[in-house]
């Protein structure tokens, strides 16, 4: 912790009989860091980290007066080494890195070293969250048979997490059951204000993160600095490695006014998150301001920047105040840690208090013009009115789907009295971390279900509803509300707490809807509070996905079908026989707030969070095997030991050119992590459920990717596999395949990628924009290397995608501007040289060579999307972790 200290800030600050030593941003700005009063709160973040870890190595003189020179131009291409306090993991992206971590220990042993030099430095929270599927619902039993499914199905995954939890110091697991990780973290982990003894003193600084989540960002609306990064990138910044990043730009969004009485703080993501991607924030914070503030509940604020990674920033940030105390105190956060949350604050200019900050660009929003809305059928960013959804539904399914439903559309379902019809709402999910963290959408939807009981209205019975709480808290609130009963009656049984259908673990649909599904090709539809709706992810019947907020999907799965006009179409009838409307059953704000006011209280959250590593019994019961290193099962289908490290030496090989490459795909535009490594169920006709078939593995205990990341041979048959992926090299088709060259055959990607890598060729992808949005999803990443792609030419990337591709040791180029594959009339057939790679710079160029089937060459030039000098030697080592286990290997001997 000791720093340099170049410019004589270290003081001391005493808070309740404490005595805490910090870096302070004031006297920084008086001995020499002019006017970084200044500075966005999210940047005094970032400058405080430098100050701290100033080495003279890492972290330069020059690289803290960086951040102050930010304030001229409100950009920089400036590269800094950032050191968040602490990582935090869900299950589908924690096994692989623990599998990561265990294959370096393992690496480590064979290159000299101790098994103990891979050690988390520093705290590292892994919550088991992403588990859970919707296998039972509408039953008060569904919990609990899906929590035993969910240990069915996942034991080897568990003995492994509980067997990092005993091996590697600073790790610590949150059972299954518990919450969703978002949500953990801000009801009881974070703390805004971090602190950290070293050397006889006690440091304070602002708490940090980052997550191998992409919604890791919530955790700004509680002022905490933190953002999604990639498995292998969080793993090294376990181990010390810093975060190699561009000080970024700063749009600064101001919010004024109130919301009008009847939308809801999700109507207000969806605008925010509209605005932000027309605006084009990508790589870039976002801060929140301005006097709106004020009638924001935290809660609210947490909504606002769980979905940063929808509107495409890095992170949401918004400033300490007194409801940041507030929600400190009402979620059981020690006194003492609540006070010293202030003095800091105050001290370090962290406070809002209506100065005024320099931003690079700025966005406003009157929060009193937003309106109830849901966005779809595809992106979190399409959204539109629920005032005359129907007609906007209608236009999607023509201009979108090629459908119009049509007299005889109907298809009726086997063994029901009922017929279903493009626009029916088959899922209707209460799910997500984005909305279950917010009591006021929660109560909301409760109320709703109360209202709707009172006047005899019914669920439509194609409709599969779910409620999946984001931690115990909203159980316990729910129930004491008596809110939960009515939810119940209306099939919104709680299954679980964690991340459900909005991961795509949303289970089967009964035998008889896929069919009827299946038949009619019908445009299918799901609602659901979620924050993503990407193709495919949901649920392989599901075509259709709307985001919308809790109050709304439980009217969705009154109405039953998109095509529902809330203002002119009735929901049902009384039991007088009086038409019943939407407004006659949405709640009131007031309503909203007593019954938040009145049932809600810190208890709760000192309760459920006692023993918040303890679990249930179940997880009591799994007995660790293993020492330092993990004794690999090799007939285990779940975690294997992957071939990342095999024959590494302690120093790279030089950088290849590529020569003679062939193409394995050509992608259009928004081609999401979902897309290149879905979450959700395997195919049994598909490569990877071959793979588990040949295996002995049933159909039924197929599990999803998600599930099955520390299993390579699963991923990398996964790999570029989502059912709504088109690779346009084989036009008319859906699905993961391509053409194999040589023969013109189509099959499959990973079947392809095979046979070329039998005939020693590399491979290299084409795609559109907005390439790897998504979930921060590394396995995106890894299955392209193990595929053997050894570079992506994109039109642009998102950033935590670009960041994987480099973390594994693949080339990621961007086209210039105006350029494009199908601009130059690619078809697939063309091999691809790209030389001098040895020699590439951060932000330089390299030159592409293309040759045609019928030997014409064409020459384009690509930009280097390798942006700091960090993340080239990155590159040069095979991927972060070689690089690190290198560094740490050679640290080993040399001590020796």
């Amino acid at each position: 912790m000791a720093s340099l200290d170049s410019f004589n800030c270290e003081r001391t600050l005493d808070v309740r009989g404490g005595t805490y030593t910090y870096y302070d941003l004031k006297e920084a700005e008086k001995n020499g860091l002019k006017n970084i009063s200044k500075l966005p709160r999210s940047l005094k973040v970032l400058l405080e980290n430098l100050l701290r870890h100033e080495d003279g190595n890492t972290v330069k003189k020059e690289d803290i007066q960086a951040i102050a020179a930010w304030l001229g131009p409100k950009t920089s291409t400036h590269e800094i080494a950032y050191r968040p306090a602490r990582v935090l993991m869900q299950d589908f992206t924690g096994v692989p890195a623990v599998v990561d971590l265990a294959a370096m220990r393992d690496a480590m042993v064979k290159l000299g070293g101790s098994a103990e030099a891979i050690n988390p430095l520093n705290p590292v929270h892994l919550v088991i969250d992403h588990s859970v599927m919707v296998d039972y619902f509408g039953t008060q039993q569904a919990f609990k048979k899906n929590v035993d499914r969910e240990y069915e199905r996942n034991g080897e995954r568990y003995d492994f997490l509980k067997w990092g939890q005993k091996a590697f110091d600073n790790f610590s697991v949150v059972p299954p059951g518990t919450g969703i990780c978002h949500q953990v973290n801000l009801e009881n982990l974070a703390q805004t204000v971090w602190t950290k003894t070293e050397g006889g003193k006690t440091y304070a600084f602002p708490d940090t993160l980052v997550g191998t989540d992409s919604h890791t960002t919530m955790i700004n609306g509680l002022s905490v600095l933190g953002w999604g990064v990639g498995g292998i990138e969080a793993e090294a910044a376990m181990l010390g490695q810093p975060i190699s990043m561009l000080i970024p730009e700063v749009v600064g969004f101001e919010l004024t006014g109130k919301m009008v009485e009847g939308s809801t703080a999700t109507d207000l993501v969806l605008r925010v998150v509209e605005m932000l991607r027309q605006k084009g924030v990508v790589g870039k914070f976002v801060e929140f301001y301005g006097e709106g503030l004020d009638h924001l509940s935290l809660e609210d604020q947490a909504t606002l920047a769980n979905m940063a990674p929808e509107y495409g920033a890095t992170c949401g940030f918004f400033p300490i105040d007194a409801d940041t105390l507030k929600y400190l105190n009402a979620t059981g956060r020690d006194e003492a840690r609540i006070e010293l949350v202030e003095a800091y604050a105050k001290a370090q200019g962290l406070w809002r208090d209506g100065s005024d900050a320099v931003y690079t660009d700025t966005v406003h929003l009157d929060m009193g013009t937003v309106k109830p809305a849901l966005s779809g059928p595809k992106r979190p960013q399409d959204r539109f009115d629920l005032d005359g959804s129907s007609k906007t539904f209608a236009k999607i399914l023509r201009d979108e789907y090629k459908k119009s439903p049509a007299e005889g559309s109907a298809i009726p379902v086997k063994g029901k009295d009922f017929s279903v019809d493009h626009g029916d709402v088959f899922i209707a999910a209460i799910t997500s971390c984005t909305n279950t963290s917010n009591p006021s959408v929660m109560m909301a939807a409760g109320l709703v279900a109360q209202k709707a009981n009172a006047l005899g209205l019914t669920v439509k019975p194609w409709v599969k509803t779910s409620l999946a709480p984001g931690s115990q808290v909203v159980g316990e609130y729910l129930e004491k509300s008596k809110l939960q009963t009515e939810l119940n009656k209306l099939g919104f049984d709680v299954v679980g707490y964690g991340c459900t259908t909005c991961i795509g673990n949303s289970g089967p649909l009964a035998d008889e809807l896929s069919a009827a599904i299946a038949e009619g090709d019908l445009v299918s539809c799901s609602v659901l509070s979620g924050n993503r709706n990407f193709e495919g992810r949901i649920g392989p019947d599901i075509k259709a996905n709307f985001l919308a907020s809790p109050p709304l999907v439980v009217a969705y799965a009154l109405a039953g079908s998109m095509h529902h006009d809330f203002d002119v179409d009735p929901l049902g009838v009384d039991k007088d026989g009086n038409d019943v409307y939407l407004k006659d059953i949405w709640p009131s704000s007031s309503e909203i707030a007593e019954v938040v006011r009145k049932i809600i209280t810190r208890k709760m959250f000192t309760e459920r969070y006692a023993d918040v590593f303890k679990g249930d019994k179940q997880w009591q019961k799994i007995k660790v095997t293993g020492g330092e290193t993990y004794d690999w099962q090799p007939k285990s289908t779940y975690v294997r030991n992957p071939p990342y490290f095999d024959g590494m030496t302690t120093t790279p090989d030089a950088v290849e050119d590529v020569k003679g490459a062939n193409i394995l795909a050509l992608l259009g535009d928004s081609i999401t992590t979902d897309h290149i490594s879905p979450a959700g169920a395997i195919k049994g006709d598909g490569p990877a459920g071959r793979y588990l078939t040949e295996n002995n593995v049933v159909r039924a205990e197929f599990n999803s990717f998600g599930s099955r990341r520390g299993n390579h041979e699963v991923m990398m048959r996964g790999t570029f596999a989502n059912i709504r992926i088109k690779n346009l090299m084989a036009p008319g088709t859906t699905g993961g395949v391509t053409k194999y060259v040589p023969t013109g055959e189509v099959m499959s990607i990973f079947d392809a990628a095979e046979k070329y890598k039998a005939d020693n060729k590399d491979l290299v992808v084409f795609a559109g924009g907005l390439y790897g949005n998504g979930s921060s999803r590394d396995w995106a990443a890894k299955g392209t290397i193990l595929l053997g792609v050894k570079a992506v030419i994109a039109e642009s990337f998102e950033r935590i995608h670009r960041s994987n591709l480099i973390g594994m040791g693949v080339l990621p180029l961007e086209f210039q501007e105006g350029e494009s594959w199908e601009g130059l009339g690619l078809t697939g057939d063309e091999t691809v040289d790209i030389e001098n790679i040895d020699a590439i710079t951060p932000r330089s160029t390299l030159d592409v060579m293309i040759t045609s089937a019928d030997g014409s060459k064409k020459s384009i030039t690509v930009n280097v999307r390798i942006d700091t000098e960090n993340e080239l030697e990155y590159y040069r080592n095979g991927g972060i972790l070689h690089y690190v286990l290198r560094n740490l290997a050679r640290e080993a001997v040399a001590a020796e």
